[in-house]
């Protein structure tokens, strides 16, 4: 058994301090240490994009980052996007369910993510850039037009 790295970061706004194996993943770490089971493993290869978590504004898939390389970071998971609680839905989370934008569930923590990285830098995305940010994010029950139209529709939030 290694020796445990001790390591630091802000979670969704909360300081965490943490021992972890030097080879434990910041998704393992996100969903088994701190609960926040959002965030899901699908691949563990970097290519389905379910993991997809914002690392310093970032979109960086969590399943390739070991925890202890966020030491000192800020991270923020699907459970501390703007409108997170069901009673207080964010833009992002209100159109998809407005466009009917997810059936099974599974990828939308990851393109609920990426798509809030993409609309937080580029607030007038057209379709065809959506289209290309979502494409590392493999959905295989809407078909992703629901979802383009679902981050279309998020634009004007974003603007404000």
């Amino acid at each position: 058994m290694s020796e445990k790295v001790s390591t630091r970061f802000c979670v969704n706004g909360k300081m965490v301090a943490l021992d972890v194996e030097p080879r434990l993943t910041l998704a393992d770490c996100l969903r088994h240490d701190l609960r926040l089971t959002g965030t899901h493993v699908g691949c563990e290869h970097g290519v389905c994009g379910a993991c997809t978590v914002l690392v310093n504004g970032e979109a960086v898939r969590s399943c390739l980052m070991l925890a202890a390389q966020a030491d000192g970071a800020d991270i923020v998971t699907v459970e501390g996007l703007p409108g997170a609680q069901i009673d207080a839905l964010g833009p992002l989370q209100n159109e998809f369910r407005k466009h009917h934008a997810l059936q099974c569930g599974f990828c939308t923590p990851g393109i609920l993510v990426t798509a809030h990285a993409l609309l937080s830098e580029e607030p007038n995305a057209d379709a065809e850039r959506i289209r290309e940010v979502l494409s590392g994010n493999l959905c295989r029950c809407t078909g992703y037009v629901p979802i383009i139209e679902a981050v279309l529709a998020a634009r004007e939030a974003y603007r404000r």
